[in-house]
């Protein structure tokens, strides 16, 4: 069984990653396993960025987050300097996840694999290093968060991901 199949066995995946890492598998747990997927958009700033993925992780039923708080821990200090959530945030939200039986889905790919994707899906990218920071920030988060709730990782250029279409 791959990770993505045993993924499909929770009740909530959180589907993280960086841009270009393969997060359109968002669409097969939907289609395959009935799941409602939530894609979270960038909160304003005004806007409590906690309370936020504490709501959407009181909806009924199975759930995607297709990208989730996670992402603010990434993105947010390498782009503007620092995170809207805390640490002790981030680990009561990854506790909320794994009450919800549920699981961290860490999609992943080498720097230059990942690079060289956002080129050809948008023809240009942040350069290599700014993606090897990335890929790196997303991995300390990912281990980081694993005393909290369970972290399934997927190389997405070596393990075969499920069709989306």
């Amino acid at each position: 069984m791959n990770e993505a199949q045993a993924a499909a066995a929770y009740e909530t995946v959180v589907l993280e990653g960086c841009d270009g890492a393969g997060k359109t598998l968002a669409a097969h747990f939907t289609r395959a396993h009935g799941f409602t997927v939530v894609h979270s958009i960038r909160t304003p700033d005004h806007l409590d960025l906690a309370g936020r993925y504490r709501d959407l992780l009181q909806q009924p039923g199975r759930l995607v987050l297709d990208r989730c708080f996670i992402s603010e821990l990434v993105y947010g200090p390498l782009r503007r300097g620092r995170s809207r959530l805390t640490w002790v945030q981030a680990f009561d939200l990854a506790e909320a996840v794994a009450a919800r039986n549920g699981v961290f889905l860490h999609l992943t790919a080498p720097p230059a694999v990942i690079h060289a994707r956002l080129v050809q899906r948008d023809g240009a990218a942040e350069d290599l290093a700014e993606v090897t920071a990335l890929v790196a920030a997303y991995h300390r988060a990912f281990e980081t968060l694993s005393s909290y709730a369970p972290v399934l990782t997927i190389d997405t250029t070596v393990e075969e991901l499920p069709s989306t279409g």
